[in-house]
């Protein structure tokens, strides 16, 4: 592995990449979309695998706590969280099907899923985003380079330009701590 001033060479680029590739009305329309099924009380379901499912946690928990303002909690669920259910379900079922059988349970029509995915290619959440389409609810897939099988079934792609997943993760963050912020400036000015 090259050193540390190197890695952080390669994620500045990613990150600058991400800048000047990522259309910013994109972005605005996740938040939009977000902020007006919160402010209707409908969900924002969030879903990930492995450092993904640890980002869905992270995000859910600034919404429902607080991310930089005193505001009311959010309707902000992660469907990774409930490790009863997903191993219940992935036993008896399938684990492909797992976050979709909680869109199904928690899901509601104007209510977002916000699906992460470095690959775009996770079955369990390619099959959440099938769900949430069903239950008309708007889907924001939150990717690497192209956004895989998850771009045909998002209505917003936030693709990150690299198909390394830490790098890709790292900008995951960056997009992601704004649209909490913006979702929260927007719900506390009312």
């Amino acid at each position: 592995m090259a050193g540390f001033d190197d890695y952080l060479q390669a994620s500045l680029a990613v990150i600058e990449a991400t800048r000047t590739s990522l259309d910013g009305a994109r972005v605005e329309a996740a938040v939009a979309a977000a902020t007006a099924a919160l402010m209707q009380d409908k969900p924002l379901l969030v879903c990930g695998n492995g450092g993904s499912a640890a980002d869905a946690l992270h995000i859910t928990a600034e919404l429902v706590g607080r991310f930089l303002k005193e505001r009311r909690a959010l309707k902000a669920i992660c469907l990774a969280a409930n490790t009863a259910a997903i191993t219940a379900w992935s036993n008896d079922y399938d684990y492909a099907s797992s976050f979709a059988r909680q869109v199904e349970a928690y899901g509601e029509t104007g209510g977002v899923l916000l699906a992460i995915s470095t690959s775009g290619n996770s079955a369990n959440v390619l099959e959440a985003a099938k769900a949430a389409r069903a239950k008309a609810m708007r889907v924001v897939a939150l990717t690497g380079e192209g956004g895989g099988k998850l771009a045909p079934l998002a209505d917003i792609l936030l693709a990150v330009p690299s198909r390394s997943t830490p790098l890709i993760q790292q900008a995951h963050i960056c997009i992601y701590h704004y649209i909490c912020a913006e979702i929260e400036a927007r719900i506390a000015a009312g």
